[in-house]
């Protein structure tokens, strides 16, 4: 996640950001704030991001950073200490803050970063403890990027639930903690995150998709055998860095990612009037020869190898087996992509089964409806005891496979169904489960 505000900036990062979790938050006065396979998408994500509005002239000290931080120098990376955001680019690693790393990626960090709350981070790694200290003159720009699905988004070792983004929100407004606020969210099914947010506040915010839809990946890199970027991130730092931002408000700026967005549809929430503002109010602006020459890129500009979030880890194995000549290392690949497999699979079936136990006579129109996320409570009690029930799955492999079948929960949260009854379907299906 990303947040900025006139005032300060904050920048997250999982590994939301920006899952693992990245986010950047900014602040400025009067002012905004920002906020593996997929795991190196977006962090690189996040560390763009941050470079962007470090060159725009957004301050260190208005800036926070909650990056997992586990890729820059992964053995598995040909390249160490290099991250990048798109094929050929800069390295957007060194510098990059990092006031929250590792374990310290967590929501409840991330929840009172926002509310301002010292009291309430939990820090494990040392150093300051840096919380957003906005007040009513401030602007808040929040950027996040990760996994996602209906109603959740992933971080590390959790789900941040749309019912507590909303809350905290809500709080803030209440506290007189912002101005205006700007969100803007990469992740599938991004729209049911931001569904809620409250229209008679000063909160505007743009998805990378509809709330049942899912989200891609892009740039595919051979060498470094992962994808570079997100499709809704690429575009918007792209705009973000070609343009004047001073002549450009972020209704221009969701006018362009309409355009250029193919695989998903951007959609905005909250109070539509903040749209009008100008983007450098609340990100700086660049000078104009950075911009220009970024801008000489800008005829060749093209998004490639865009490919669902939910597919990334199946082709990069895939990958990882097409490349590899050692038989031996050759033949435990294709072991690790069976058990890949196997999971995805087993999820599915486990969800199935959950859905008739729960509701035997609509269990198929459950499985298969889209319907729109109103019982936020709910919903967050039966993802945390899907989570704990089911923990004999890793948190990144619910991250990978669960999250393509929350709608089922929604579903029958939305039917009428008892949540007592769903959660001892969740608890009996789970006892019938092999986990491997």
């Amino acid at each position: 996640m990303f947040w900025c505000f006139h005032g300060l900036t904050t920048a997250f990062s999982n590994g939301v950001v920006f899952m693992k979790i990245n986010t950047v938050q900014c602040w400025s006065r009067p002012c905004p704030m920002l906020s593996g396979e997929l795991t190196i998408a977006v962090q690189a994500n996040v560390c763009h991001a941050y470079q962007m509005v470090q060159s725009n002239g957004i301050p260190n000290d208005q800036v926070v950073v909650m990056m997992y931080d586990d890729i820059a120098y992964s053995e598995q990376n040909p390249h160490p200490g290099e991250i990048i955001n798109e094929p050929g680019g800069p390295n957007v690693y060194p510098g990059v803050l990092k006031d929250y790393t590792g374990v310290d990626v967590s929501v409840a960090n991330f929840l009172a970063v926002l509310r301002g709350d010292e009291a309430g981070v939990n820090k494990q790694t040392g150093g300051p403890v840096k919380v957003l200290r906005s007040d009513e003159r401030d602007t808040v720009f929040i950027y996040l990027a990760d996994h996602g699905s209906t109603g959740v988004f992933a971080f590390p070792r959790e789900f941040l639930h749309a019912s507590d983004l909303v809350d905290t929100i809500n709080e803030m407004a209440r506290c007189q903690k912002f101005s205006q606020m700007v969100i803007y969210m990469e992740s599938c099914c991004s729209g049911s995150m931001m569904l809620h947010l409250p229209k008679n506040a000063q909160a505007y915010g743009v998805a990378a998709s509809l709330p049942y839809e899912s989200h891609c990946a892009c740039f595919y890199d051979e060498d470094r055998l992962t994808f570079l970027a997100g499709e809704f991130t690429s575009c918007w730092l792209f705009h973000s860095q070609t343009s004047d931002l001073t002549q450009t408000t972020f209704q221009d700026q969701f006018v362009f990612l309409q355009q250029k967005i193919t695989q998903s549809t951007p959609c905005q929430y909250g109070n539509n009037e903040l749209s009008s503002l100008t983007i450098s109010d609340v990100l700086g602006n660049s000078d104009p020869r950075t911009r220009a020459s970024r801008f000489r890129g800008a005829e060749t500009f093209q998004l490639t190898h865009l490919t669902p979030s939910s597919e990334v880890p199946l082709i990069i194995q895939r990958r990882r087996i097409q490349r590899e000549s050692n038989p031996v290392k050759k033949e435990a690949l294709q072991r690790d992509l069976d058990k890949l497999l196997q999971t995805r699979n087993a999820v599915k079936k486990a969800v199935h089964a959950i859905a008739k136990r729960a509701c035997p006579e609509e269990a198929a129109r459950v499985m298969a409806d889209r319907r729109p996320l109103t019982r936020l409570a709910d919903m967050k009690a039966l993802v945390e005891h899907f989570s704990r029930t089911f923990s004999g799955w890793s948190q990144d492999q619910l991250a990978d496979f669960g999250l393509l079948h929350m709608h089922v929960f929604v579903n029958l949260c939305e039917s009428g169904v008892d949540i007592a009854r769903i959660e001892e379907a969740i608890t009996t299906v789970s006892s019938l489960t092999e986990f491997w």
